[in-house]
């Protein structure tokens, strides 16, 4: 429950501040005004911060840190321009790009459809590189060193990186986000969304085969999808088969928040009836992994279209 009476205060926390360095009279104008834009941040990322600690182990008082110092609490070009909070390059980033000045000119940086997929997009790029693998087996109540491990694995060249963000969590007290907290129960195979940020909008279906999927309604992203059912974004890819980091879902779309099975309910054999098919849509379709069509179906690939009437072994 601490979580929820830190969320609850919060801001009178952060009116207390204000009014407190206002009180100290030789603080100036300009200064209570950067304090309050940094407030103001926190407060309006804190739950993200939160969502991304619960699903993926990163300290939500880290999470705030470097955003408040990538994005300059929100007022930098990349955030206002790009929707990156993060200063993440475009490394291998097949998405929409932006030129930036950083270490050197014109360097290239991700640009994100929402400010929420940059949070998302973060601890993704934290997990999926070795060199941040020693921070994840650090509690999430050790901010100091996550901050230290962040500045060695070379997250920022800043010399004074690590001493900033600690600077930070400890001044606006982010480390309250940090208290050990349990994820939510698992219910009937996925978990209870009762204490996630959006309300349960979707009815869980359940194919022959037991696979359990939610069907998308308009607007729905894989991100909003992992929120109500608070799992993180990997596990939506892993279940679904798709690498490419996309968000939007089209009205119908099958989305699975369990694995997929290795088997059908009842058939060995599915026949194409639609022009537009594939081993990926079959798998969508039928609940099946995709891994297991492919080496059943050796011919095809996973996005090959196949001629209508084609046999699919199931």
């Amino acid at each position: 429950m601490g979580i929820f009476i830190t969320l609850k205060n919060y801001p009178m926390k952060r009116n207390l501040l204000i009014l407190s360095l206002i009180c100290l009279g030789n603080v100036s104008a300009k200064s209570i005004d950067r304090q309050a834009l940094k407030m103001d941040y926190i407060d309006k990322w804190r739950t993200t911060a939160i969502q991304q600690m619960i699903n993926n182990k990163i300290p939500a008082s880290i999470t705030l840190a470097q955003g408040l110092i990538e994005s300059a609490a929100g007022t930098s070009e990349l955030a206002t321009k790009g929707n990156n909070h993060f200063g993440i390059k475009c490394h291998n980033w097949k998405g929409d790009r932006m030129f930036h000045d950083d270490d050197l000119a014109g360097e290239c940086f991700r640009v994100y459809g929402t400010a929420e997929l940059s949070f998302v997009d973060h601890s993704e790029f934290l997990i999926g590189r070795p060199r941040y693998a020693e921070l994840f087996t650090l509690n999430t109540t050790d901010y100091e060193g996550w901050a230290k491990g962040l500045k060695k694995a070379g997250y920022a060249t800043n010399p004074q990186y690590a001493n900033m963000l600690i600077k930070l969590i400890e001044e606006y007290h982010l480390d309250d986000f940090d208290a050990s907290i349990l994820p939510p129960k698992k219910k009937h195979g996925f978990l209870n969304s009762s204490r996630n940020k959006f309300d349960q909008l979707h009815s869980v279906e359940t194919h022959d085969n037991k696979s359990k999927y939610i069907v998308a309604k308009k607007g729905d992203t894989y991100y909003r999808i992992s929120q109500e059912f608070s799992m993180a974004m990997w596990e939506l890819r892993k279940y679904n088969d798709f690498e490419v980091k996309k968000d939007v879902l089209e009205e119908g779309d099958i989305v699975y928040i369990q694995p997929k099975r290795r088997k059908s309910g009842s058939s060995n054999e599915y026949t194409t009836e639609d022009v537009l098919e594939s081993l990926l849509s079959v798998s969508q379709d039928l609940g099946i992994k995709l891994k297991v069509l492919e080496r059943k179906n050796p011919n095809y690939n996973s996005t090959q279209i196949l001629p209508k009437g084609t046999k699919v072994r199931i």
